[in-house]
């Protein structure tokens, strides 16, 4: 795509962010299928859950970098990740479906579906912030997800200790929504130049947050 190695850089951090802020709630869907096994395999189907999750998050990434070519999809994408965002600030998930095996192999069956399922979001949020980099995507999650899972208590504790975490991301997901609708080739004639583009951007990055932050201090 010719990035810069800045614009690589900075790109594989809000990919590690997003995938980091996104995956609190794969981390804690890895602990819940895995409570009932025993100690000697709860690591082992941790290993093998996400193995099997990683292969096809990357997989269906790199899909999704593809279709968001194809004219439209951008606008889509973007305005589905300004709700992604929204809901991360101000509806939190719901856990209590989530069951816990007692056999190894249904515990990393529990694993990758759930993982494939919930991780929809994050698919689209690094495709989206990747700039059609295959790179930058790979890099990305290839440093993100083993935190995600080796470090997965260290995760929530932070996010639980200091929710401006959630507040970030939530801000570059915004951002990352506001730059694929105003990049949208069917609407580069309105939204091409840069008086238009960045306040569009700010203005969605505002609603998001202020939308988000209210409805999550109501609830």
């Amino acid at each position: 795509m010719g990035l810069s190695v800045s614009e690589l850089i900075s790109g594989i951090l809000s990919v590690v962010l997003i995938d980091l802020v996104l995956a609190g709630d794969n981390a804690i869907v890895i602990g819940l299928a895995c409570r009932n096994l025993p100690r000697n395999l709860q690591l082992k189907a941790i290993v093998m859950g996400t193995a099997g999750a990683v292969l096809i998050r990357v997989l269906a990434t790199l899909v999704i970098v593809k279709l968001l070519q194809i004219k439209g999809l951008m606008l889509g994408g973007g305005v589905l990740l300004i709700w992604i965002a929204y809901k991360l600030l101000a509806k939190p998930k719901n856990h209590d479906s989530v069951k816990c095996y007692d056999s190894l192999a249904s515990a990393v069956a529990t694993i990758i579906l759930a993982d494939a399922v919930m991780g929809l979001d994050n698919m689209l949020a690094i495709a989206g912030v990747s700039q059609g980099s295959y790179a930058m995507v790979i890099i990305g999650l290839a440093i993100s997800i083993p935190i995600m899972v080796f470090g997965s208590t260290l995760i929530i504790r932070l996010i639980e200790r200091l929710p401006i975490v959630i507040d970030v991301g939530a801000g570059v997901i915004a951002y990352t929504a506001g730059k694929m609708i105003t990049e949208e080739p069917m609407l580069q004639s309105v939204l091409s130049a840069p008086a238009i583009k960045y306040p569009v951007i700010l203005l969605i990055i505002a609603a998001v947050l202020i939308t988000g932050i209210r409805d999550r201090k109501r609830s």
